[in-house]
């Protein structure tokens, strides 16, 4: 546990694993800007920034959901979006891809307005698959968030979570679906253009 850090402290890849309160989380002076952090349950886990193969996907569903907000006759619907935003519970600080919050009105406070949808973009690796599928899908459905995204580049898919009557129910879309959303009426994600954009970062295409 870190007791009153110092203001010198940058917490950084060596302190992984270390508990802290969620005040501690909240408060802490510096972080190293090569890792990513989130607060499971008072501990600190540290991880990788995601990969341009996540980053550049998210940045063009992002450019995808505000081109909704202002263009479609039916955009109202979508109060705010961002990318790399923390999720918060009672002993928790989960680190989303995006979130998207509807049905407001309003802009929506960060910190108590659950947000209405949370994508995650798969990392590599069976310990992120776990995390994506399962930790964070728990997690955000018991927060109350209504629809949970996960797109998938290594199996090819998106996976929409939502819970019906206290049970976990899930939509699987293939590479060349799209998804459609009550919550954003009139908007479409395109599937194979998300897997496309993720793919040309890719080593082995030619």
């Amino acid at each position: 546990m870190i007791a009153n850090p110092p203001a010198t402290l940058v917490i950084g890849i060596e302190h992984n694993g270390i508990r802290m309160t969620p005040e501690q989380f909240d408060t802490l002076p510096d972080w190293d800007e090569l890792y990513t952090y989130e607060l499971i349950q008072g501990v600190l886990v540290v991880n990788p920034t995601p990969s341009i193969e996540e980053r550049d996907p998210n940045e063009e569903l992002g450019h995808w959901l505000r081109s909704y907000q202002e263009s479609h006759s039916q955009g109202s619907a979508l109060d705010a979006t961002v990318s790399e935003n923390n999720i918060y519970s009672v002993d928790s600080r989960r680190r989303a891809d995006r979130v998207i919050w509807t049905g407001l009105g309003r802009l929506p406070d960060v910190v108590k307005d659950v947000p209405t949808i949370v994508v995650e973009f798969v990392s590599e690796g069976r310990r992120s698959w776990m995390r994506d599928y399962i930790e964070k899908r728990d997690e955000y459905l018991a927060l109350g968030v209504v629809e949970y995204w996960v797109i998938d580049r290594f199996a090819r898919e998106m996976t929409a979570f939502s819970k019906i009557d206290e049970q976990i129910a899930e939509t699987i879309v293939k590479p060349d679906g799209a998804y459609q959303t009550p919550l954003l009426p009139g908007f479409e994600l395109n599937l194979a253009k998300l897997l496309a954009i993720a793919d040309r970062w890719r080593k082995d295409v030619p």
